[in-house]
């Protein structure tokens, strides 16, 4: 979806249900914009994979922790299968939500975009959520390596994040999506350049 249409979308009285990715590779500033948003009354889905990183983080001794959480945990392929299926239940939650815009802090497609970075094999199954599960916008961010910090959780490099950038565009693209780029600028930028087809103050 072009941003011209995403814009005509928001200002529609009438829009009914409307799903909006926020995605990005790592240190994009992504989680800032979905908290930015949720202050303003929004609908929110946070990102499920933090959680499942800490856990997996003490399966195995930090010295032998070389990137993301794919390539360490014992059974990556389940990984994968419960982080997938925790997408598709935000997503089937919005559809029962009463919110008229629901924000996700990473969408279905994110999935197959780190297995394809990391050469992991798919089923269909996992091909088939992803054009099942249609979004109705995806706001993705660019790697910023001025505000590029690693944590406990975020353990790719800032040259992986570039590479995770691509393949992010392209597996959304794959899925008939037009992503939408946020410009590098403040928080409260990025906010309204989200949110001004809302009107909020």
């Amino acid at each position: 979806m072009a941003y011209a249409d995403f814009i005509t979308l928001l200002q529609t009285n009438d829009v009914g249900k409307r799903k909006i990715v926020v995605t990005g590779a790592p240190g994009t500033g992504k989680t800032s914009i979905i908290k930015g948003l949720e202050k303003k009354g929004f609908h929110c889905f946070h990102e499920v994979i933090r959680s499942m990183t800490a856990a997996a983080r003490n399966e195995k001794d930090s010295e032998e922790q070389v990137s993301n959480p794919l390539v360490f945990v014992k059974d990556p392929f389940k990984f994968n299968k419960d982080l997938l299926d925790g997408r598709i239940a935000h997503f089937e939650a919005s559809t029962r939500s009463s919110a008229k815009v629901c924000f996700f802090d990473r969408g279905i497609p994110d999935v197959l975009a780190y297995m394809d970075f990391f050469n992991q094999e798919y089923p269909i199954e996992f091909e088939k959520a992803c054009e099942k599960k249609q979004y109705d916008a995806v706001l993705l961010l660019p790697p910023w390596k001025e505000i590029y910090t690693s944590d406990n959780e975020r353990l790719e490099s800032y040259k992986e994040a570039e590479d995770l950038h691509k393949h992010l565009f392209d597996t959304y693209r794959r899925f008939g999506y037009d992503p939408i780029i946020v410009p590098k600028t403040s928080i409260a930028n990025r906010l309204y350049f989200v949110t001004k087809a809302l009107k909020i103050n």
